[in-house]
């Protein structure tokens, strides 16, 4: 069977540039973390479009490509006025302390993309497809299956080791309680939210910001320094 022709997409447009950031932050940089680890996810969802994998890839590709402008906007925020939304806040503040582990700022930035910016990605998406979030449930379940995998991978890539020393860990016991699946749910229930409160912008806004809040609320608990 014959290759279909690749063509350069929105997606690829957004991969090359977190390529960018990853040759160019420090590795042990806590952005840089997160980055590689959202890389891989976005690679993956590319590699599923082009063969085929979604049934709607514009759909898909209109998800991907809102949700990791979010990201990347947070990141010219944070390089222009340091001020990018308060879920991103303790990632790029803390990005650099010495007492704060891989996995640790890698869930706290699926933490802040998931339980803020995909959200608002899935209101962004509808608009730009003129259709409701209901539409698009399957391409966020199968961005939301690679993202849990994912997750399960990078636990058992970071996390430290032996067995009888991770129960032990005060990682183990700072993070334990987070749960991808658990902040996936609760994003759609807020996407469907924010969709239905559309034509309230003022009620909107608030709502938005006290999901951005909470989610930095729980990020910086997530980034709390360790003892070696």
């Amino acid at each position: 069977m014959a290759q279909l022709e690749h063509f350069t997409t929105p997606v690829d447009t957004v991969v090359a540039r977190m390529r960018t950031l990853d040759e160019t932050l420090p590795a042990r940089d806590g952005v840089a973390v997160f980055n590689r680890v959202y890389l891989a996810v976005t690679e993956a969802v590319d590699r599923r479009i082009d063969s085929g994998r979604f049934a709607d890839p514009r759909a898909a590709i209109t998800l991907d490509v809102r949700f990791a402008e979010r990201y990347l906007a947070a990141v010219d925020a944070a390089v222009r006025e340091g001020r990018p939304p308060a879920c991103w806040r303790p990632l790029f503040q803390l990005r650099r302390h010495p007492g704060v582990r891989p996995l640790q700022f890698a869930l706290a930035g699926i933490n802040a993309h998931i339980g803020h910016d995909l959200a608002l990605a899935v209101v962004d998406a509808c608009r730009t497809l003129d259709c409701e979030p209901a539409d698009l449930e399957d391409e966020f379940d199968r961005v939301g299956d690679l993202l849990v995998t994912l997750e399960e991978r990078v636990r058992e890539e970071l996390m430290p080791g032996p067995d009888l020393l991770q129960i032990a860990d005060p990682l183990t016991h700072l993070l334990g309680a987070w749960s991808l699946d658990r902040a996936r749910d609760a994003t759609w229930s807020a996407a469907r939210a924010l969709w239905a409160l559309r034509r309230m912008p003022d009620v909107a806004g608030e709502f938005t910001d006290r999901l951005d809040a909470a989610v930095g609320f729980a990020g910086r608990m997530m980034l709390t320094p360790l003892p070696d």
